[in-house]
């Protein structure tokens, strides 16, 4: 479970990170990331999910949605403070494993950060 100060819960903040975040796909997950304007932001990065039903049945997607924000916590500490990071699941995530959602997830945040930092 993600502390309740890095859980993304906002319609407005989810918005935000899907129009001007960067976006970057594998096979299983999209993975949008909007790093804060300017400066150092004080508040801690906050992780949101997006697993829809084309993922499968409610079974399928909680599990889906577990595994992720497992993974997540995880990596709370790569990301950049202020951060605000969606992690959408494509309906391949249904069937992979755990390793292959953890590599397509560090992928894609390996090149969402680099993309920031230029």
């Amino acid at each position: 479970m993600l502390a309740r100060s890095h859980r993304l819960t906002a319609g407005e903040d989810f918005r935000h990170a899907l129009r001007r975040g960067r976006r970057c796909g594998s096979p299983t997950l999209v993975v949008h990331l909007a790093a804060p304007a300017g400066g150092a932001d004080p508040c801690p990065p906050r992780v949101g999910f997006a697993v829809s039903r084309a993922v499968g049945i409610a079974v399928v997607r909680n599990r889906v949605k577990r595994r992720l924000r497992h993974l997540m916590r995880e990596r709370l500490t790569a990301l950049p403070a202020g951060s605000l990071v969606v992690v959408r699941a494509l309906p391949a995530a249904a069937t992979a494993s755990y390793a292959d959602l953890a590599a397509d997830l560090d992928a894609c945040l390996a090149r969402a950060t680099a993309e920031g930092a230029r």
